[in-house]
């Protein structure tokens, strides 16, 4: 066998990508991979959580998780890692995120058409989509990630103190000052095809 016949150029430079997203502090990733909606979106997630959780930290762990698993799968993408099987999963993640997103923004902004169940059912697909598109290529590491932020979404609890407080005000309405502009972010991006 000839010397570097097992050397693969690409492999190195995934890993060497990897390797640095590793290093860098999430503030730094989003960045250069997040443009200003997303990370306004991101912001304003954060505020949600932490109001409702009453927990900074678990509000900046989903956020973080949320980011890490965005660039990781934009970095095997830009480096066509994936089979065409995976990318008509992440073409069917995303049609599906698509209709998830447009189901929040209707059930926000319509009154009286919330169904959680079938949010939720939405949010289930989500999430299993996604563990078969990074399956082969992520640790297990991502996927309690994915398993964690996931988990914080399928919280009926969350989604029913969203829609109920949009019409109410003062202690009731304590998530409307992040959900509003989240709302709006959500429409423009819909709106503009980047969702």
């Amino acid at each position: 066998m000839a010397e570097g016949a097992n050397f693969n150029s690409t492999s190195v430079g995934l890993k060497a990508q990897k390797k640095i997203l590793s290093k860098m502090s999430s503030k730094s990733i989003a960045k250069v991979f997040i443009d200003d909606t997303s990370g306004r979106l991101l912001d304003n997630l954060y505020s949600l959580l932490k109001e409702y959780t009453g927990n900074k930290k678990e509000a900046e762990k989903v956020v973080k998780n949320v980011i890490k698993i965005v660039i990781k799968i934009g970095i095997l993408y830009r480096n066509d890692q994936f089979s065409n099987e995976e990318l008509s999963l992440a073409e069917d993640f995303k049609k599906k995120f698509r209709s998830t997103a447009m189901t929040i923004v209707s059930f926000y902004e319509v009154d009286f058409t919330t169904d959680k169940t079938f949010l939720l059912q939405g949010i289930r697909e989500l999430s299993a989509i996604l563990h078969k598109l990074i399956q082969r290529h992520l640790t297990d590491k991502s996927r309690q990630r994915i398993d964690h932020v996931f988990a914080q979404f399928l919280d009926g609890d969350l989604w029913d103190k969203i829609f109920k407080q949009k019409s109410c005000s003062g202690e009731e309405a304590s998530l409307k000052a992040w959900t509003d502009p989240i709302i709006a972010d959500l429409n423009s991006m819909l709106d503009e095809g980047n969702i």
